[in-house]
């Protein structure tokens, strides 16, 4: 959205390049009428680039059609299809999503679902807005840390229901309803800390990265356990030689050193043990700007 920036409109209302100048004025009264010239004061968001394409894929999030009322009912509805889609996702993973195969799920021709969607990308938006609609965000007036780890645990088990939305580009997810919501419980639990503006979207993308960071090696870790029949413990079983055969503690001194004080040893829940550590630094941060504010 950055790089679609708006030139603002002058503080006093007045586009300044519109101002009538002092030839107008003369011309006005030559012709001895006393007609004012008014300003047209142009609207800031008429500026906006709108490509039809965008326009459709939003009004479908935030406006979508209501069912027919009149003439032969529909054989499905949008929910249906992006519930459909969803399991494909589940089953296949999003990169062998297709129109075709949703279509199928649904025993109707691929054809007859771009009544419901224009496509592809379409069809992906939804589907996350309606995962992200799963969320049971923290409530306005939780305690930061509460509501800051409620949210993060609330996207975590997200993550772990819907894989395949860690197959998309994070960084482009849809702006729809239940994304925004999201966002806005997040930034809601830090805005009154007395972070700065611009710590506060910082700090939530950190929690974000990290959350995503350790979702995507859980479901890799999944992924691999379910291909080699072989869980995590077990495949570090069976590399035990590795660590009397070939580890050099001459070599690696610290890591000899931490190992032996039990510093690899593995916690019960290791997310919930990596957030706390992540929020002790949050709270630190939040002091810092309390102390300096």
């Amino acid at each position: 959205m950055a790089s679609n920036t708006v030139t603002p409109v002058p503080s006093d209302g007045v586009d300044s390049a519109r101002t009538p100048d002092s030839s107008v004025d003369a011309d006005a009264s030559a012709d001895g009428t006393d007609d004012v010239v008014e300003d047209v004061v142009d609207d800031p968001t008429d500026q906006v680039p709108r490509p039809d394409d965008v326009t459709r894929r939003l009004a479908l999030l935030w406006d979508p059609p209501a069912p027919p009322t009149r003439g032969r009912k529909a054989r499905l509805t949008l929910a249906e299809v992006v519930e459909a889609g969803t399991a494909v996702a589940q089953e296949v993973g999003l990169e062998a999503l297709s129109m075709r195969r949703v279509a199928a799920r649904l025993g109707v021709g691929a054809m007859s679902l771009y009544t419901y969607v224009p496509g592809r990308t379409e069809l992906v938006d939804l589907m996350i807005d309606r995962a992200f609609g799963e969320l049971d965000l923290p409530p306005a007036d939780a305690p930061w840390r509460e509501g800051l780890s409620r949210y993060a645990r609330e996207v975590w088990h997200l993550y772990q229901r819907h894989p395949w939305i860690l197959q998309t580009n994070m960084w482009r997810l849809p702006l729809s309803p239940h994304v925004l919501d999201a966002q806005e419980a997040g930034l809601r639990t830090l805005v009154d800390t007395g972070l700065p503006a611009d710590q506060v979207v910082e700090i939530l993308g950190l929690v974000d990265a990290f959350v995503r960071g350790l979702a995507r090696a859980a479901v890799a870790e999944t992924v691999e356990n379910d291909a080699s029949g072989m869980s995590s413990d077990e495949y570090w079983t069976s590399m035990s030689s590795f660590w009397a055969d070939w580890f050099d503690v001459e070599r690696y001194p610290v890591m000899t050193r931490i190992w032996e004080a039990g510093g690899f040893d593995t916690p019960t829940d290791p997310f919930d043990a990596s957030l706390d550590r992540l929020l002790d630094g949050v709270e630190m941060t939040i002091d810092r700007a309390r102390e300096q504010g």
